[in-house]
């Protein structure tokens, strides 16, 4: 198969000659991790913290969600606008940029006193996280040669990326609750966004110095692209998010307008992308096999782990009743996992085709899932009611035996996954090219994780439902034989019903998404097929790679 990015196009005029390396890699490097953990743990602070964010400004509970989905939409649905910024403007210049939008929408997000604004602060840090990360990946390219340095870079960068999630839970935690530890007059919660100022800003400050400036592009900026690629993705992930709500569902309305908007939105998207002379997506950085698969694999994988954090951390607190802080330093081990993967693959890419490494990464984490979708789920309505009555945990839960192997196992196997995927979907992208090849990765990745969690979320709401009913009836009875005073039975059975739909809605997501990453495992054997020796190459620019 012809790659079509094989042409190489004649200089633009105002190419500036490609930048050296960084004089000081260590230092990028450095700059570079850092911004790509501020913007990946800002996906997961947040969450322990909601609870609290909506007690203090009054937010509606259905609302909280978009919290969390609002920044993670607006980060996916923006993020190859971003990289086309980083292509025309220099890959520096949008990096600093986005730091700069990422840590004022964070201290509006701290001083927020109303819902608008908070929620409006998190599209706009998606904003600055859409700017920042696909430079950053692109700059990687830039301050790094070809080979094993690189390597090592590009493992630096996707460890980032797995420990952002897993410490946003524990920093998240930790912050929400400083306020009563050391009796600050700010609440806890409001930390969670203003941490990030201090640190975006000086980033941005040393980004000039340690950072090479890649040259400028020519063209124009594909707006019409940009618009419906976006709303196209929120139609999408809004209809998805609607149709697992139990008073909407699939039959809705408004679920059915939304997905066939988004549907439309996104061909329509398509066709600009064909047609116009500069496209925000350049279809032909697919052509490549091995990349296209790349991209797929990797919107696959992340659909399952986004979803692992979420049902996971929701069924050790609901079920078996575990502190906010108990449940961020129990997924720990996660960052230190995915280190761990990384840091191997990143090693064994040199000598392994990535497609080995990549396929093992992914059955490792199938497995994983498939552990989890072992957690008890078949609750008993008397047991629960029982628990719930003197106080106790639905379910107690062995960490060690139940939960921690298969933390580190899902941990390791995305280590071995992102590194050698990461190389391989930005591997002999032509130059011009390298911030849009970075930008449809994250894409794929905040997109696909998107999609996965109202997919997993929507099949988890139905396999629920269908257990309340069940559920309902038999905690009703086991609630009036235990000689539960009236004023508490309703509570009681209200609790039991919801805990056990809980345990059996997730534990069926879980292993939903263990059946999505064993797909994308079929992918990488299947299609990825770059030798591990062209890796430690960079051209000719587009030379047909596998």
């Amino acid at each position: 198969m012809t790659d079509l990015s094989s042409a190489s196009p004649a200089p633009a005029q105002g190419d500036a000659a490609p930048p050296a390396p960084a004089r000081h890699p260590g230092w990028a490097l450095v700059l570079i991790s850092v911004a790509q953990l501020m913007v990946v743990l800002d996906a997961t602070i947040a969450n322990i913290a909601l609870p609290y964010i909506g007690d203090d400004l009054s937010i509606e509970s259905a609302n909280l969600s978009w919290i969390v989905t609002g920044y993670a939409l607006a980060f996916g649905g923006l993020l190859l606008l971003g990289g086309r910024l980083g292509d025309l403007l220099g890959r520096r210049r949008v990096f600093i940029m986005g730091l700069v939008v990422f840590a004022v929408a964070s201290l509006l997000g701290g001083l927020a006193t109303n819902e608008g604004l908070l929620l409006g602060a998190r599209g706009l840090q998606g904003l600055g996280a859409a700017l920042a990360s696909p430079a950053a990946l692109a700059l990687i390219t830039t301050a790094f040669p070809a080979g094993p340095a690189r390597n090592r870079a590009f493992a630096v960068y996707a460890a980032m990326s797995g420990i952002g999630a897993a410490f946003g839970l524990v920093l998240g935690g930790w912050l929400t609750g400083l306020d009563s530890i050391v009796g600050l007059d700010v609440q806890g919660w409001r930390l969670t966004f203003l941490i990030n100022v201090p640190i975006g800003i000086v980033a941005a400050l040393l980004a000039p110095r340690f950072l090479p400036e890649s040259a400028r592009g020519v063209g124009r900026l594909d707006v019409p692209g940009a618009i419906t690629g976006t709303l196209g993705l929120l139609g999408v992930v809004y209809g998805l998010t609607r149709a697992g709500e139990e008073a909407h569902g699939w039959g809705d309305t408004w679920t059915i307008a939304a997905l066939a908007a988004g549907v439309a939105l996104l061909v329509a998207f398509v066709v600009i992308e064909v047609r116009v002379p500069d496209p925000l997506m350049p279809i032909r950085i697919f052509a490549n096999r091995t990349r296209a698969a790349s991209f797929v694999a990797m919107m696959m994988v992340p659909a399952a782990m986004f979803a692992m954090f979420f049902f996971l951390s929701l069924y050790v607190q609901n079920i078996g009743g575990w502190e906010p802080l108990q449940t961020g330093f129990a997924f720990l081990p996660f960052s230190f996992g995915i280190v761990a993967g990384a840091t191997l693959s990143s090693n064994l890419v040199n000598r392994i085709d990535p497609r080995y490494v990549a396929g093992v990464g992914t059955i490792l984490a199938a497995i994983a899932l498939f552990g989890f979708s072992r957690l008890p789920s078949d609750l008993a309505a008397g047991d629960v009611v029982g628990a719930l009555a003197a106080g106790d945990p639905a379910v107690d839960i062995n960490y060690w035996g139940t939960v921690f192997p298969f933390l580190v196992l899902m941990s390791f196997g995305m280590g071995m996954t992102f590194v050698p995927l990461t190389l391989t979907a930005v591997h002999h992208v032509r130059s011009e090219d390298s911030g849009i090849g970075s930008g449809v990765l994250n894409t794929m990745q905040q997109v696909g994780g998107a999609l996965g969690l109202a997919a997993l979320s929507t099949v988890a709401s139905h396999v629920a439902s269908n257990r309340a009913e069940v559920l309902g009836p038999q905690a009703g009875q086991a609630a009036s034989g235990a000689g539960v005073p009236p004023e508490q039975a309703g509570g009681l059975v209200e609790g039991a019903t919801y805990l056990g739909s809980f345990a059996d809605g997730a534990t069926t997501a879980f292993l939903v998404g263990a059946g999505v990453i064993l797909l994308g495992s079929l992918v990488v054997w299947l299609f990825l097929d770059v030798k591990h020796t062209e890796l430690a190459t960079d051209g000719p620019e587009g030379v047909h790679v596998g």
